[in-house]
């Protein structure tokens, strides 16, 4: 198989200014873990791979920022599961991330690994998830010295794509995560037929989708998106830890 991932990633190696005012616990941009994380892993086995393999690469990059991984986050007694919480000196990050997929095979990485990647056809339940995980990070994230990023890596084109102008109503219409869109406000699902599924959000995300690597063959091209959750303007430095 003929690879193109390290050409590729030359082209978009500057994340960093894409990504400056996205800092993980104040040390690194987002750009720069994943700019790191692309040199030699290009795609991934599983989501639980996606998570360990960005805590190695962040790591290397600041080693003194600790990385902890599914840290519970106490409330009104009862505990969610954070993905990756970031602690740097001074600040720290909550992370969530989603690894969404179509099918696709390869040899790829360093060092060389064999993928075989499952297709997952359901992606109105993706756009909910992930909508869900900034929601989530918008209640974790209550300390000033405190921000979210909500990550998703996706192989499949349907969620950056924006829906053609002929496409008729569907039940995840607000939830749509396409390049350009806005998140904001209350979020319907299927007009509000399924209460369960309505997110309310406390800020505004634009939404921008930028490569991540693009292999040979069918469904070889990678993208992520990542919205960055801000504290609250009341929130204070003696909040809640939750390690």
């Amino acid at each position: 198989m003929k690879v193109l991932w390290r050409d590729h990633f030359d082209g978009v190696v500057n994340r960093a200014a894409l990504d400056g005012n996205r800092k993980v616990a104040g040390r690194v941009s987002l750009g720069d873990v994943l700019a790191q994380l692309g040199r030699h892993r290009p795609v991934f086995h599983s989501e639980a791979d996606l998570q360990h393999s960005f805590a190695r690469a962040l790591w290397e990059l600041s080693p003194d920022v600790h990385s902890r991984l599914e840290v519970p986050q106490r409330s009104e007694g009862k505990a969610e599961y954070l993905d990756l919480l970031c602690i740097g000196p001074s600040s720290r990050t909550a992370i969530e991330f989603k690894y969404f997929t179509r099918r696709w095979t390869g040899t790829v990485g360093t060092p060389a690994e064999d993928y075989a990647l499952k297709g997952h056809a359901a992606t109105d339940l993706a756009r909910l998830h992930y909508v869900r995980d900034i929601a989530r990070l918008e209640r974790f994230c209550r300390r000033s010295d405190q921000n979210g990023l909500a990550v998703m890596l996706t192989n499949d084109a349907s969620l950056w794509t924006p829906p053609g102008a002929g496409r008729g109503l569907t039940r995840d219409k607000d939830f749509r995560i396409h390049q350009g869109r806005e998140l904001a406000g209350t979020l319907l699902w299927a007009e509000g037929a399924y209460e369960a599924n309505t997110c309310t959000l406390r800020g505004a995300y634009r939404l921008h989708w930028k490569p991540y690597s693009e292999l040979d063959g069918l469904g070889g091209e990678f993208r992520y998106l990542a919205v960055s959750v801000s504290p609250p303007s009341n929130a204070t430095d003696d909040g809640p830890s939750h390690v």
